[in-house]
């Protein structure tokens, strides 16, 4: 689904990471972990095609990518409900009920509040939820852990099982404790200037 080759970017001429080789098929997950500075958002972003890469390749044959970025993209005067709403809207309909999403990001209780009012955790979930909502092969998740509590972090774990189980591929970036467990899960080492893959 994802290939890249010799991908790399320099910051006033010097490597953020040195050039990355990776191939990822569906029902596989890449965990990217390192140090902060080491280069993990930087890589989610060229993924992405937020940046534009010094040198190398990307190729995808996913149909539709679905990205998560420290920014969560969430409109503050609108509540959970209407966020997911237009998130659906946007993107062409509904893939499933909305009340079974905020169901199962445990935002049923809080669905009809401005986001500006919900917690961190809470924000990160509601972000978490559009996934639902989208039919995305390939997901590119920056830091999904942060700001929740276990249940959240459980919540992210079944989220990723349920996707690759399907056929979906995920990578995500994390420098937390946490690190999701998969059977077909791959791992990517990153160091200010180097990059090993495992």
């Amino acid at each position: 689904m994802l290939k890249v080759s010799q991908l790399s970017l320099e910051r006033y001429f010097q490597p953020v990471f040195q050039p990355v080789d990776f191939s990822l098929k569906a029902g596989e997950l890449m965990v990217i972990t390192g140090a902060n500075g080491s280069g993990k958002t930087t890589l989610i972003r060229l993924l992405a095609g937020i940046l534009t890469a010094s040198s190398g390749s990307i190729s995808s044959s996913a149909t539709s990518t679905a990205y998560l970025g420290h920014a969560l993209a969430i409109k503050e005067d609108l509540s959970a409900l209407q966020n997911l709403r237009f998130v659906a809207e946007f993107n062409g309909g509904f893939k499933t009920s909305i009340e079974l999403v905020l169901r199962q990001a445990g935002l049923s209780r809080v669905a009809h509040q401005p986001a500006r009012t919900l917690s961190a955790g809470q924000r990160k979930r509601c972000a978490l939820a559009r996934l639902l909502l989208v039919s995305a092969q390939l997901w590119l998740l920056d830091e999904p852990y942060s700001n929740l509590d276990q249940e959240g972090i459980e919540l992210v774990d079944e989220l990723l099982i349920q996707h690759v189980s399907g056929g979906g591929a995920a990578i995500v970036a994390t420098h937390g404790e946490h690190r999701p467990q998969l059977e077909r899960q791959r791992d990517l080492f990153l160091l200010a200037g180097f990059a090993t893959d495992e």
